[in-house]
């Protein structure tokens, strides 16, 4: 089996932190966001992993490369227009071949893991592929998948009138993959009615319509980083989950509270850091508490009190101490 990655959107909803990076590549709980996805791959020992590439490519590459490429063989396919995600694995499809393959989002991380997911779908005999699922509040925003008995019925991306509230979960393993190429080149060349991108959820509508017997699986957590609160959420959640604690060498008269992440040359003076906090190589720190916030690389933060904060790369972030002389039975608030 191999695995296919789509990573090569521009990351809009994280603005301003994608505008030099792609979303992938945000730095969350101690590490890019793809290498927190790729580290839960390894168990599934897949036979190749294929990533699709895109905005700013290179530092995807260079980082995977370097981290990663003596764990798994790489494959980078280039997705020069960003059509939807059915086009971004119809891009792939000379990569992947005759394989099955299982489709994993490059901007969600799955506490329990893919290979948890690989064997609840080795146990979905007789179908020609599984998707995770779980319930979701808000059916409006995802794409929606109805069932009769085990098997789908109807998938349907972002419905205005959602008959279900089993939202897809962003998780897709695909035993028929010559079918689904097939049938998205047919959508690509307009032979099938599309919405203007190609979306996967309609491909895959449209082998149900054709007879091919799609089952689900349950995903019982997903954390989304595709924006900001959602990224906090899911920075939370990772560092509650760290089991080791990050040394950090260049430290004068200031507190670390656990869990947190501290990247390496990170220098600290005088601050209080945690908890939930990540703070990645070669960051100053000064005269601050910084808790629950994710601090970038190269990063110069002094003076002030972060919390719930996201800064990029190369920020500088420099606050003033203030006077006070405050009376008995007083409440301040800045």
């Amino acid at each position: 089996m191999k695995i296919v990655i789509p990573a090569a959107g521009a990351g809009k909803r994280l603005f301003p932190h994608t505008f030099t990076k792609p979303k992938p590549m945000v730095y969350i709980a101690g590490k890019p966001i793809i290498g927190h996805i790729l580290d839960r791959m390894m168990d599934v020992e897949p036979e190749e992993v294929i990533l699709v590439v895109g905005y700013k490519k290179e530092q995807i590459i260079s980082y995977i490369d370097q981290h990663y490429s003596n764990i798994f063989k790489i494959t980078y396919v280039n997705q020069d227009e960003q059509l939807g995600l059915g086009h971004s694995i119809y891009t792939a499809r000379e990569a992947i071949g005759n394989s099955e393959i299982m489709i994993a989002l490059g901007d969600m991380i799955f506490k329990s893991g893919y290979f948890e997911f690989y064997k609840q779908q080795m146990t979905n005999g007789g179908c020609s592929g599984s998707i995770g699922v779980r319930e979701v509040e808000d059916p409006s925003k995802y794409g929606i998948v109805e069932l009769d008995g085990k098997c789908i019925k109807r998938l349907e991306e972002k419905p205005s009138n959602p008959v279900s509230n089993l939202g897809i979960a962003g998780v897709y393993f695909i035993k028929e993959t010559r079918v689904l190429l097939s049938i998205l080149e047919e959508m690509i060349n307009n032979t099938l009615r599309t919405r203007g991108e190609y979306q996967l959820t309609d491909a895959l509508q449209e082998m149900v319509t054709r007879g091919y017997r799609l089952k689900t699986f349950r995903v019982s957590s997903w954390y989304d980083c595709g924006h900001s609160e959602s990224l906090l959420e899911t920075n939370r959640v990772l560092l509650d989950e760290k089991q080791d604690i990050d040394p950090v060498f260049n430290m004068k008269d200031s507190v670390i509270i656990q869990p947190v992440a501290i990247g390496d040359n990170v220098t600290i003076i005088n601050s209080v850091i945690g908890p939930h906090a990540s703070i990645a190589d070669d960051s100053i720190i000064e005269s601050s508490i910084i808790s629950d916030s994710v601090i970038g690389s190269h990063s110069h933060i002094s003076k002030v009190n972060l919390q719930r904060s996201i800064i990029g790369d190369e920020a500088s972030v420099h606050g003033k101490h203030n006077s006070l002389n405050i009376g008995d039975l007083s409440s301040i608030e800045f």
